[in-house]
């Protein structure tokens, strides 16, 4: 390629134009000639542009200049629609993206996402809503332009805030055993199972939802023993196999539990045996895989609903409004933890999965998870029995009919 004096260039060529500013071209490893996107003052600095570019096509780095020319508004919906994620994981996404990440960058092309624009809409964003929020939607925005980047579409990732994908959570509350007591009390006698399964067996909302008939194992209890509320002779086994989170819009979707490890066999404390034979006598649905939690009619119970009870129950008790009921996962968690037991057995229990290597070589048994809820069947009886002995103390009551 020959310059504006005919001599020729071993890469590109410049040429002075009218103007007086240079213009820097060059043939792409396609064929195609390109031009620099922008002129020169000098000649000196339209040669510097094109020996950066020769450098780039000798490493193997350069990138179509047209290929950043793609809508990101387009991109980033069919990134979401690509990744064939979970329901409730789909709808945060999309839901983020049309809240807090589309409304800045829906026009614009990949190209055009630069590491200032990206500092000024998360800067924007912290005035309007929570850290927790931003620190999401920035964490969604990195990984739709890192898939632009790894699929060559623009060179380099513009999100490089250092820490703005990490989130500062609080530390969330714990009830005690005697706030549980009360909490299940106050929920009423169709819904007490549900938070003493969230606490001593570490349930999520989800995974309770879908429980049915057949994935409790009672143990064989002689009939003088049906009504007391001595631990039960032998192990009593919940099946957690499925899970049914329920969307914003109130659908319900029922599949696998939020990872492979919240498959499991979870043993429950022996003081609910009481708890669980009777909300199958009385409340679950009758059918013989009917669902173990379901509504005075009998449907499944919807989270509007059933968070109406719960706002009342913990305000009644005296938890802060900060307190929610899956924070009763948390406390059983914890109590599980307090026991000793090592932390595959606590993840197997939770239903946690972890890629830390060192724990491909532990193994949890039956026997570890019939020693926590031992461990916890003995805590919470102690206190109780404390309690008992104080004469100011009210007992729990379990009522039949709905508290």
């Amino acid at each position: 390629m020959a310059n504006s004096k005919g001599r020729r260039r071993r890469f590109g060529a410049v040429r002075k134009l009218p103007s007086g500013r240079w213009q820097a071209r060059y043939l792409g490893p396609d064929g195609l000639e390109r031009r620099a996107p922008e002129t020169f003052e000098t000649k000196t600095d339209a040669d510097v542009w094109l020996t950066q570019i020769e450098a780039d096509m000798t490493r193997g780095d350069w990138l179509d200049p047209d290929a950043g020319a793609v809508n990101f508004g387009a991109y980033a919906l069919r990134w979401v629609a690509e990744r064939k994620l979970s329901a409730t994981t789909d709808e945060l996404y999309y839901r983020m993206l049309r809240l807090h990440i589309l409304p800045t960058f829906r026009h614009l092309d990949l190209a055009e996402i630069t590491p200032p624009r990206v500092r000024t809409w998360r800067a924007e964003r912290l005035e309007a809503t929570g850290e927790t929020t931003v620190a999401k939607s920035y964490r969604l925005l990195k990984a739709i332009l890192q898939t632009a980047t790894d699929d060559e579409l623009i060179r380099r990732n513009p999100c490089r805030i250092k820490g703005a994908g990490k989130e500062e959570a609080e530390e969330r509350p714990i009830a005690t055993i005697e706030q549980v007591d009360a909490l299940a009390d106050a929920m009423g006698a169709r819904w007490r199972l549900m938070v003493y399964l969230a606490a001593y067996a570490s349930l999520r909302p989800e995974e309770q939802a879908e429980l049915r008939r057949p994935d409790v194992v009672l143990p064989d209890v002689p009939e003088t023993l049906k009504r007391s509320r001595e631990s039960a002779q032998g192990p009593i086994l919940l099946r957690i196999s499925r899970a049914s989170p329920e969307l914003t819009t109130g659908k319900r979707v029922t599949g696998d539990p939020k990872s492979q490890a919240g498959k499991r066999t979870v043993v429950l404390p022996g003081f609910l045996y009481v708890d669980v034979r009777r909300h199958l006598d009385w409340f679950a649905a009758k059918e013989p895989n009917g669902l173990l939690f379901v509504g005075e009619r009998g449907a499944p119970f919807r989270r509007s609903t059933f968070g109406r009870k719960w706002r009342k129950a913990r305000d009644k008790v005296g938890l802060p409004p900060n307190f929610r009921f899956y924070d009763l996962r948390h406390t059983g968690n914890t109590l599980a933890a307090d026991t000793g037991a090592k932390l595959k057995d606590l993840m197997v229990r939770a239903g946690q999965s972890s890629q830390k290597a060192q724990l491909i070589y532990q193994h949890s048994t039956l026997e570890h998870q019939q020693r926590i809820a031992d461990d916890i069947d003995a805590h919470v009886r102690a206190r109780r029995s404390g309690a008992e002995q104080d004469p100011e103390a009210d007992p729990p009551v379990l009522a039949r009919s709905e508290a």
